[in-house]
């Protein structure tokens, strides 16, 4: 469901809406990375991601105008996915996620390893 419906009075919150979930942080961060992506693209980057749940997500962050689709008119159909200039907002919020990441990854593995969270590598 899109989140441009909802009305809330905290900044966050109403920004988090658009943005939040298991697979939109990561589709946003994924087009951040190589500006233009095709959907089988997005998919081998995106491990465990079904198919129906990607094009769901890819729909909603269209709708709600952070990524901009484009459909080419050849046979086979090609179909190429970007940030649009509303999404390409996001990149210094991306990085900057990604830089808080960077610093505190062995605290946070060691967390969610504590908590059953995540698997220890093999």
């Amino acid at each position: 469901m899109s989140c441009l419906g909802r009305i809330h009075a905290c900044p966050v919150e109403t920004s988090l809406e658009l943005i939040s979930g298991k697979w939109k942080p990561r589709i946003l961060w994924k087009l951040h990375q190589q500006e233009i992506v095709r959907f089988g693209g997005l998919k081998r980057a995106l491990p465990g991601i079904t198919a129906k749940m990607l094009t769901q997500q890819l729909r909603e962050l269209e709708k709600d105008g952070l990524v901009a689709r484009t459909v080419y008119a050849e046979v086979p159909p090609r179909v190429e996915y970007a940030l649009s200039p509303f999404g390409r907002t996001l990149k210094p919020i991306l990085e900057s996620i990604a830089g808080w990441g960077v610093t505190h990854h062995a605290r946070i593995v060691k967390l969610l390893k504590q908590q059953g969270a995540v698997k220890p590598a093999a």
